[in-house]
């Protein structure tokens, strides 16, 4: 259910920047999203097209760009794609590790007429 808090907090951000560039309607919206962002695509699609109805951005795509996830061992500095099974460490099987990448997510670009 975040997903309808997530869609509303991108529909304000680009209605406030499509009113800042005074444009008529937005067309596409581009955003990032970590593979560790526990964000679901198709969720926010479904509550997008609800709650953009009437609005500047009725009718806009929203475009999903995946980021894979991406970890540091704390023990040897490794850096390393975790796999679906495991998180530890390849090099040294530590699971003292952290997320350096695939945590993200934000509207990286809006494009208007």
């Amino acid at each position: 259910m975040h997903e309808l808090a997530v869609a509303q907090s991108i529909l304000d951000i680009s209605l406030r920047h499509a009113e800042q560039a005074e444009a008529k309607r937005i067309t596409d919206i581009n955003l990032v999203i970590g593979q560790f962002s526990s964000i679901v695509d198709d969720s926010i699609q479904f509550y997008w097209d609800v709650i953009a109805n009437g609005t500047l951005a009725e009718g806009a795509v929203l475009h999903f760009e995946r980021i894979p996830g991406e970890m540091t061992c704390g023990n040897c500095g490794h850096t390393f794609q975790p796999s679906d099974e495991t998180f530890a460490c390849p090099s040294c099987d530590s699971g003292f590790v952290r997320i350096t990448r695939g945590d993200e997510f934000r509207v990286d670009s809006i494009d208007v007429e």
